[in-house]
Order: structure tokens, then C-alpha cells, then sequence
């Protein structure tokens, strides 16, 4: 006595299937459009960071290097050092203005 089941209505599961596959679609459309403009804010920031970084370290380490320099020469120690060191910190502060002053969009940057 073995009841037998009825076969399934592929059609209907079928449509079922293509409805769910859709809405998985349109979430993942959903969910790319809301993550892509957090990644580059994210990304643009790094660079920023980055930028403001070198240009502290690279303002400070030539000031530096080109003092000790024009000491060795010169004979000047420590003068040259602590002018050049100066005027180094403050090339390197003046391009960190200008960067953080340039609109991100601007494409001089």
C-alpha cells in the first residue's frame, strides 16, 4: 500500500526559482551602488593622508640633508642646518595648505 506522491510542478517551481534569482539580482545591484561611493571617499582619503605625509617627511629630511650639506661646504655648522631645517618645515606646511585647500575633484592634484 504504498501511496504515491504527486510529481512536482516544475513550472511552477521554475518561476519560483527566476523570481528569487531577480530579487537576489536587484540586491546585488542595490548593494554595489551603495558600497562604490564609500570605497573612493575611502581611497581618496588614503591618498590625501599619504600625500600630507610625504610631504611633511620629504619638507623636513631636504631641509636637513641640504643644511648639513651647505655646513660641510661652508663651514657654517649649525647655521645652515637650522635655516634650511626652516625652511624646509615651512615648504612643507605651504604644500599641505595648498593640498588641503585643492577641491578633490580637481584634477591638478
Amino acid at each position: 500500500m504504498s501511496e504515491e506522491k504527486p510529481e512536482r510542478d516544475s513550472i511552477g517551481e521554475d518561476a519560483r526559482i527566476d523570481a528569487l534569482e531577480e530579487r537576489l539580482r536587484v540586491a546585488r545591484e542595490r548593494e554595489e551602488q551603495r558600497n562604490r561611493p564609500q570605497v573612493k571617499g575611502v581611497d581618496a582619503n588614503y591618498r590625501s593622508g599619504n600625500r600630507v605625509l610625504a610631504d611633511l617627511l620629504g619638507g623636513i629630511f631636504g631641509g636637513v640633508v641640504i643644511g648639513l650639506s651647505i655646513d660641510y661646504f661652508a663651514g657654517t655648522s649649525p647655521w645652515g642646518l637650522l635655516v634650511m631645517l626652516f625652511i624646509g618645515i615651512v615648504v612643507a606646511f605651504r604644500n599641505i595648505f595648498r593640498a588641503a585647500n585643492t577641491r578633490p575633484d580637481d584634477p591638478q592634484s
